[in-house]
C-alpha cells in the first residue's frame, strides 16, 4: 500500500475537525450578518467543502497500479494451473480429431 509521507492520517482527522468547527463558527456568522440567502449559499458551500475534504482524506492510500497487475498474474496463473488437466483434455480430443480429419484426407486423395 502507498502511504503518504507528510500528510498522516491523524493531521487530516484534526485539520477535519478544526475545519468543521470554523464552518460551524462561519456559517453561524453568516446567518447573524447576512442575508439569510446569502448566508444559506456560503454554509452550503462550506459543508461541500468539508464533504470534498472527508472523501479526499485517504486518497493516496490505494494500491499500485503495479501491485494491482500482480495480484492479477497470480490469479490469472492459479486459474491456470487448476484448469491444466482440461486443457490436456482438450488437446488430446484435439489432436484425435486432427488424426481423423488427416485420415479422411488421406483417404479421399488415395
Amino acid at each position: 500500500m502507498h502511504t503518504g509521507g507528510a500528510g498522516t492520517t491523524s493531521g487530516r482527522s484534526r485539520a477535519l475537525v478544526v475545519g468543521s468547527a470554523a464552518w460551524v463558527v462561519g456559517s453561524g456568522l453568516a446567518f447573524l450578518f447576512l442575508d439569510v440567502i446569502l448566508a444559506a449559499f456560503l454554509a452550503i458551500m462550506g459543508l461541500t467543502l468539508l464533504v470534498v475534504a472527508f472523501l479526499a482524506r485517504d486518497w493516496e492510500r490505494h494500491s499500485t497500479f503495479e501491485e494491482r497487475e500482480l495480484a492479477r498474474a497470480r490469479k490469472r496463473a492459479q486459474k491456470w494451473e487448476r484448469n491444466k488437466d482440461a486443457r490436456d483434455r482438450d488437446r488430446a480430443r484435439w489432436e484425435a480429431h486432427q488424426a481423423r480429419q488427416a485420415a479422411k484426407a488421406r483417404k479421399q486423395a488415395g
